[in-house]
């Protein structure tokens, strides 16, 4: 008796599939990425994969895919994985007070940026053109500044996984998804 699969048995899926008519993540695509993660893990070289890309990760949605929640969290934990490598690597090459003073520089540009008065952190998009809720997108800057500003509890998780309405007029999509990263690399960086 061996250790192997028989021949023709379904391969276990690392992920649950997507319930009943809801669609998740196409299947190949994500293991295809994790491969490539766990591939450039294991290589131990600084910059083959970066913490920003796993968090940048997008696959096509599909009936039977993968459920997206616990994908997205596999994800997280890949992510926090190579930011705290590049933590170390960063601390070994630039020495702990060149290391926080960079990350305190980035904290405090998202700090300034989410600290301008309410409707008018972010561009704006045009009245026929949908953005980011204004409103939304503001309770969540208000939550960022106060755990920038006095360290009110808020995980790397909570932001990865904020999701914003859309309405016409709304602020423009990628300066709010930037900011929302430049936090999580802060957060990853004070790990």
């Amino acid at each position: 008796m061996t250790d192997r699969e028989p021949q023709g048995s379904p391969r276990p899926t690392p992920f649950p599939n997507a319930p009943g008519r809801k669609k998740g993540y196409e299947k190949r695509a994500v293991d295809a990425f994790l491969e490539k993660a766990r591939a450039a893990f294991e290589a131990d070289e600084p910059g083959t994969l970066r913490s920003a890309e796993v968090r940048a990760a997008s696959f096509p949605l599909v009936r039977r895919g993968y459920a997206i929640g616990p994908v997205d969290a596999a994800l997280g934990r890949v992510e926090d994985a190579f930011a705290a490598r590049e933590r170390e690597y960063a601390l070994s090459r630039l020495g702990a007070r060149a290391w926080v003073a960079e990350t305190r520089d980035t904290a405090q540009v998202v700090l300034d940026r989410v600290s301008r008065p309410r409707g008018e952190r972010f561009e704006r998009v045009g009245l026929l053109h949908f953005g980011y809720s204004v409103a939304e997108v503001d309770i969540v800057a208000d939550r960022i500044a106060r755990y920038l500003a006095a360290g009110e509890p808020v995980t790397p998780e909570q932001v990865r996984s904020v999701a914003f309405r859309i309405q016409r007029g709304g602020y423009r999509e990628a300066q709010v998804d930037a900011v929302l990263d430049a936090v999580v690399e802060v957060m990853l960086a004070v790990g």
